[in-house]
């Protein structure tokens, strides 16, 4: 058996556990309203007299306002000079007012108004003569065909190259609050080896990996979980009916939790019992794909570049190529903050070249159909001399988490 592997039971081990309140800060107004100065910077280079946030993860980033989406129109206007204004239902201004931290006029409507001739209002009332509008990509597909009718003859566009570039480059407070986060969900990998045995289902596992989270400091718990032993590791995210576990099964764990909106997301992969020499062989390959991942993520370098020296570390090894199985049948990794995948991408045919700040999952997963998949997932944020690991990687397949290491 590994180290550290199937030591205690589940309850002891939870009990073990110190019970930790949140102890990072959360964005604070002055970087909500840095964002949006660089927003407009943004737009004016790119000619755009408006951006149309719409409830979500974006207008949180921009606002502070966690706000989910629905079937009424609720978000808010940044215009290329000036102080953001808001859109709301009439019925919700009172709400909306109270989440406020940046000041800006709410305009509101009534259920049988048009919200959308609401919006064509206040963008004239602002620029008269406005040609150019960004519409927040994440926006439903009606509400975005709402603003497109209700402005006729204006040139309406994606406002990814807006909102992506805002957010694809975390500040110092981002990616301490990622740390806290990803900190919280590799303690609870470790917890979670601890208490497996023989016959234990994926529910309980599952479970466990909730209280634990609630119990590290993540007020909610697990944001997700997939908990995957044997042949069922080779699915990526898992099947319809998971297996118990069984000596010699591979172990697939993948979870996270969320710190004041960002998110952890995590996977380690190891064996119940003695690993077979095709196991140790296949896990080895898999940390060697994610190391040379690692090291090819450069200042400079393109995303796709990263995805291309993972895939190619198994293509030696007479995997794949390219998505083919046994193989690696997705993405290398993908940014990481407000959405637990976000831009950009490490995949081959992204060209957006890594910069600071920029916060990355590295996962190149082996899949065997048949016989199981192994995924080594940390993350990694780029600083000004290259990457720089969030959590550290599996030691080795008989002592996943490091023990000896740590201890030596």
């Amino acid at each position: 058996m590994g180290t550290g592997i199937g030591v205690t039971e589940t309850d002891i081990e939870l009990n073990s556990l110190e019970k930790t309140e949140c102890e990072v800060k959360n964005i604070q107004t002055s970087e909500f309203l840095s964002r949006i100065q660089k927003a407009q910077t943004l737009m004016k280079k790119e000619a755009m007299n408006f951006c149309y946030i719409n409830a979500g993860t974006n207008l949180y980033y921009f606002t502070g306002i966690n706000w989910s989406q629905s079937e009424r129109l609720l978000g808010c206007i940044i215009p290329a000079n000036g102080p953001i204004h808001y859109l709301s239902p009439k019925f919700e201004y009172s709400t909306l007012y109270e989440l406020i931290k940046i000041p800006g006029e709410i305009h509101c409507w009534e259920e049988h108004e048009n919200p959308y001739q609401l919006f064509l209002d206040v963008a004239i009332n602002l620029t008269p003569a406005f040609s150019k509008i960004g519409i927040d990509e994440s926006t439903p597909f009606f509400i975005s065909e709402g603003l497109r009718n209700s402005c006729p003859n204006k040139n309406i566009v994606d406002a990814k190259a807006i909102t992506a570039a805002c957010r694809m480059q975390k500040s110092k407070e981002e990616i301490e609050i990622l740390q806290y986060a990803k900190n919280i969900t590799l303690s609870v990998q470790y917890s979670a080896a601890r208490i497996l045995r023989d016959g234990i289902s994926s529910e309980e596992v599952t479970s466990f990996i909730h209280a634990a989270h609630k119990r590290k400091g993540a007020p909610d718990g697990s944001y997700f979980c997939i908990v995957l032993f044997g042949e069922d590791t080779a699915y990526p995210h898992g099947v319809d009916s998971p297996k118990t576990l069984e000596p010699g099964d591979m172990v697939l764990i993948d979870t996270g939790c969320e710190i004041h909106g960002y998110h952890s997301d995590i996977t380690r992969s190891y064996v119940f019992g003695d690993p077979s020499p095709r196991q140790r062989d296949i896990w080895n390959l898999e940390k060697l794909a994610q190391n040379n991942a690692f090291n090819a993520a450069q200042i400079g370098v393109q995303c796709g570049e990263v995805d291309r020296a993972a895939r190619a570390t198994l293509e030696r090894a007479g995997l794949g190529p390219d998505y083919q199985l046994p193989g690696l049948p997705h993405r290398t990794g993908h940014g990481i903050g407000l959405d637990i995948h976000e831009w950009p991408y490490l995949v081959k045919q992204d060209q957006t070249i890594l910069s600071e700040g920029m916060c990355f999952s590295n996962e190149p997963m082996i899949c065997i159909p048949g016989e199981f998949g192994i995924r080594l997932e940390d993350h990694f944020y780029m600083t000004p001399t290259g990457p720089r690991w969030f959590t550290k990687p599996s030691y080795s397949i008989d002592d996943p988490f490091g023990y000896a290491k740590e201890n030596a």
